[in-house]
């Protein structure tokens, strides 16, 4: 496993190894460096002790403090250049997460969780941006700085400089027991800062609801009860952290003084000079930041690593509904008409599910043909609608557009041709005018009002102060729900798309809105209407009427034909009227 994620690592700096070599050289520039300016203060120091000149002091002096401004010029430089690598990796990998996200069946999010596609598209992503720079910037580093300096305090007493740094494993287990804690604070810390976001988020959206049922109080505890647990979590990461660095700096001290106490008696036997007690001094404290960093550097390491094969298995992950390797090209609808689409034998079973949720259904939609599809809940309605833009995977031969098979023609170009208006018709959080022209982001604006006129939309466009430039909130939250059908219609409308398919996209428009926007849309021969409607009344103005009933295709035809025939039909057109009179007589 080891090897797997060593792979891994090098995998992702392999398109940045001149940049990572370049830091790395520069690392070892700084080691070199810091490990020759305590040398050169001992031999300043030991000088002082049998005469001196003072130009000879300051000419030792300038080169001490030129070294040392080099060397942090060169440290500053390496860590710009490693540190750099981990950002580029990170905002690679996020580009990377989010394309790959974006080719996905949008059932895929439903059954992964979005939270838990957000979370290794942020929060793995930054753990690995920690790996690929700081952890690997720091394990060179301490690597690099033991190295150097440690043979040269050995060249100066191997006794004193092994005494001295004796306390130095206590202080990794330290670190290393104090950092698992402080991880595990610190993700706490982080779920209830999530939580506490996820409710203000939530709240927001729905405070509509929350004044009507007249829930403040209910949501003011909620609050209350996750913003105590966040500032609980968070008292507990400070404490732990002001208890670790103390403890640092105690075994730093306890170090050093022994390495006086020791070394005081080496200066009184003469076997070791004052200049050689101040370079090991200064070894010493060289030493003390790589060794306390070391432990948090092999915890970031492992998270990394963890987080590493987290986005690795997000990556690896392929969509369940691809363009073929070589797609065929989809032929055009002639002279400008609409689509034509016809269903073989077309069966869809969702994953998991014993039963079919299209059983076999066979029809076809002429061009310019406007075909209602009714049926009971649950009979498959949506289902064939999904199936239209391949958002579900269709069998091969199965459903053909202008007679190409839909698996066998790329999915960009397939969806080009299908608009599609679902019933809750997604908004963004821009301008109606951006909204409507989504689906052709280079429409002008006399596009964009011409989709609006048809929609029915124009009127209350007018009614807004800002109109087309109105800021439309999230979800479209500031329209009503006929809005914001009408929006999504729209937006579908101005596509010019020879297939337009409604998935019960007018329920929530009036009658008489809803036919003027049919008969808008029936003008136009240049579309195949295919409407999903729970509103009889509406299917009964179309060319035809398909029929669902459990998954399979019961009856189709003229709605006058239809409700003279017992059956499936029947029975939801006799149902419908009786509640419309027992409506109009309450």
């Amino acid at each position: 496993m080891a090897a797997i994620r060593f792979g891994l690592i090098g995998r992702y700096l392999r398109p940045y190894r001149r940049t990572v070599l370049l830091g790395m050289a520069a690392l070892v520039v700084v080691n070199l460096l810091s490990v020759s300016i305590p040398l050169l203060v001992r031999g300043v120091i030991d000088d002082l002790q049998d005469g001196f000149s003072v130009a000879d002091v300051l000419r030792q002096a300038l080169l001490i403090i030129s070294l040392a401004t080099v060397m942090g010029a060169v440290r500053l430089w390496s860590r710009m250049l490693v540190f750099g690598v981990g950002r580029q990796v990170e905002a690679d990998l996020k580009q990377k997460i989010f394309d790959h996200m974006l080719r996905q069946e949008p059932g895929w999010v439903q059954t992964t969780g979005s939270g838990e596609v957000i979370s290794r598209a942020t929060s793995d992503v930054e753990n690995v941006r920690r790996l690929l720079g700081f952890a690997v910037l720091s394990l060179t580093n301490t690597a690099l700085a033991y190295a150097l300096t440690l043979p040269a305090m050995l060249a100066i007493d191997p006794w004193l400089s092994l005494a001295a740094v004796g306390l130095y494993p206590l202080m990794l287990v330290i670190v290393r027991l104090f950092g698992g804690r402080m991880m595990k604070q610190q993700r706490r810390q982080q779920e209830a800062l999530a939580q506490l976001s996820d409710l203000i988020q939530e709240d927001l959206s729905g405070i509509s609801a929350i004044k009507i049922y007249g829930q403040e109080t209910t949501e003011r505890q909620a609050f209350a009860e996750r913003n105590r647990r966040y500032r609980d979590d968070a008292l507990q990461l400070a404490r732990t952290r002001s208890t670790l660095f103390p403890l640092l700096e105690g075994i730093s001290s306890v170090s050093l003084l022994l390495l006086l106490a020791l070394g005081s008696g080496q200066l009184e036997s003469g076997r070791l000079s004052i200049g050689d007690l101040v370079a090991l001094i200064l070894f010493v404290e060289r030493l003390v930041f790589p060794t306390a960093l070391l432990g948090f550097t092999l915890n970031s390491f492992q998270t990394g690593q963890v987080s590493l094969e987290r986005v690795e298995e997000l990556l690896r992950r392929q969509p369940q509904i691809q363009s073929p390797a070589q797609p065929q090209p989809l032929q055009q609808p002639r002279n400008g008409e609409g689509a034509a689409l016809e269903a073989r034998g077309l069966t869809i079973r969702y994953p998991g599910s014993e039963r079919l949720a299209l059983d076999a259904v066979s029809f076809r939609l002429e061009p310019g043909e406007l075909v209602a599809v009714v049926g009971p809940v649950g009979c498959g309605k949506t289902s064939l609608v999904r199936a239209l833009g391949r958002m579900v995977e269709v069998p091969a031969g199965q459903l053909w557009l202008n007679g190409s098979d839909v698996t066998r023609v790329d999915l960009d170009t397939l969806r080009r041709q299908v608009a599609l208006v679902p019933q809750e018709g997604f908004l963004f959080t821009a301008s109606l005018a951006d909204n409507l022209r989504y689906g052709a982001p280079d429409a002008d604006q006399a596009t964009v009002e011409q989709a609006a006129v048809q929609a029915r939309l124009e009127a209350d466009i007018r009614g807004f102060p800002d109109g087309y430039s109105t800021l439309v909130g999230e979800r479209g939250i500031t329209l009503s729900g006929g809005q914001r059908q009408r929006t999504a219609l729209g937006r579908a409308l101005l596509m010019q798309a020879p297939l337009l398919v409604l998935d019960d996209a007018l329920a929530s428009v009036d009658n008489n809105t809803a036919a003027a926007i049919l008969e808008a849309v029936r003008q136009q021969r240049q579309r195949t209407i295919l409407m999903v409607s729970h509103q009889l009344s509406a299917a009964a103005a179309c060319d035809r009427i398909l029929v669902l009933d459990s998954g399979r295709l019961v009856q189709q035809g003229h709605h006058n034909t239809l409700v003279g025939q017992s059956g499936t039909y029947r029975r939801l057109w006799e149902r419908e009227q009786a509640e419309q009179q027992l409506s109009r007589a309450a």
